[in-house]
């Protein structure tokens, strides 16, 4: 299976007087193409990958079947498997600004678009399919609980999921550089009821334009996290930085939770796992923290090392073995450009 890796999500670069639709391309990434979409004489190249912020497993595989933009004038289709079978994603290997390409320079009519992506659903634990795997080693079975068409086209095969964006999104002229960003910390259910599988709410994956938005990355010293395990007690950890509406002060940092936080309490919009960097001896030697598509403005940074407490299905409290240890204000995002802010001073 290939896998292509880039530092751009989606780039439409404008193609003016070539045909609409397209063919799939030589590359491998992107399969056959299906157009419903009225024929227009000004094109754009369209290329889709993925990007994600962390959740609280090892492994969050999907399988990817097809894309579609939906316009007025119908739908454009892409079949991105590979060899007869989906195209396989570990979300948790393109984290921060990396991505993972679906779709690679095809030709799409201007105009103004929706989309749907199209997964595999399995209820039962399947490697070969979209599958959780949790930090205690155990796979589960992935779905996605929206289904149907998008634009009279689509995958409407049994054990199919559609991940529907409805925010319309401008194919224009010129370069336009999109990203389409999953949130599984407040989009990832885990089992619950009678069922062992988890679900990914469509609501978890959001398209961003890459030419508004920014990086913010850091380090986390030893010494915040030694603090933050030392309050927070117990032998588990699980270490993530939390972004948060600018001016927000660390007893106001809320969780992840399906309602909106009653002031004062405010919840955040993103997170970023904080992994462990490694020398040539193997040996952790930092660890860092990676924003990838921030849009420009203001905000508040806050450090928790037991994200593995917050289920984006409830609210959480100190009883609940969740806190909120350290908090970064006033980190300014400028489009295109990269803010470093580290966690360093020991509260």
């Amino acid at each position: 299976m290939k896998y292509i890796k880039t530092l751009l999500a989606i780039t439409l670069s404008t193609v003016l007087g070539a045909c609409g639709g397209g063919g799939g391309s030589d590359d491998g990434v992107a399969g056959s193409v299906d157009s419903g979409a009225g024929s227009s004489t000004e094109s754009a190249l369209f290329s889709l990958g993925v990007s994600d912020n962390p959740a609280d497993a090892k492994i969050v595989n999907i399988a990817f079947k097809q894309v579609v933009l939906k316009s007025s004038d119908g739908a454009v289709s892409f079949d991105v498997s590979v060899g007869g079978g989906s195209r396989h994603v570990d979300l948790l290997t393109v984290q921060g600004k990396e991505v993972e390409t679906l779709v690679s320079a095809q030709s799409v009519p201007l105009g103004e678009y929706q989309m749907c992506i199209y997964i595999e659903n399995s209820e039962t634990a399947n490697t070969a399919s979209s599958y959780v795997k949790t930090n205690d080693g155990n796979d589960a079975g992935l779905v996605t609980n929206s289904n149907g068409s998008c634009g009279g086209v689509g995958a409407e095969e049994l054990n199919t999921g559609r991940l529907f964006l409805n925010k319309t999104f401008t194919i224009a002229a010129g370069v336009n550089t999109f990203v389409a960003e999953f949130e599984l910390g407040k989009g990832l259910q885990g089992p619950h009821g009678n069922k062992n599988y988890w679900t990914l709410k469509p609501t978890s994956v959001q398209l961003i334009n890459s030419s508004e938005v920014g990086v913010i990355s850091g380090e986390i010293s030893a010494a915040v996290i030694d603090n933050c395990e030392a309050e927070a007690g117990g032998s588990e950890f699980s270490s993530a930085v939390y972004l948060y509406p600018a001016s927000t002060t660390l007893e106001n940092m809320g969780d992840f939770r399906p309602a909106d936080t009653v002031l004062p309490q405010v919840a955040p919009t993103a997170s970023a796992r904080v992994n462990p960097v490694k020398n040539e001896l193997d040996e952790i030697i930092g660890n860092k923290y990676e924003f990838g598509f921030v849009a420009a403005g203001t905000y508040s940074l806050g450090y928790t090392c037991t994200y593995q407490y917050d289920d984006p299905d409830s609210e959480e409290a100190v009883t609940d073995g969740f806190i909120m240890h350290a908090a970064e204000q006033d980190v300014a995002v400028t489009a295109e450009q990269t803010t470093v802010r580290d966690f360093t001073a020991v509260p």
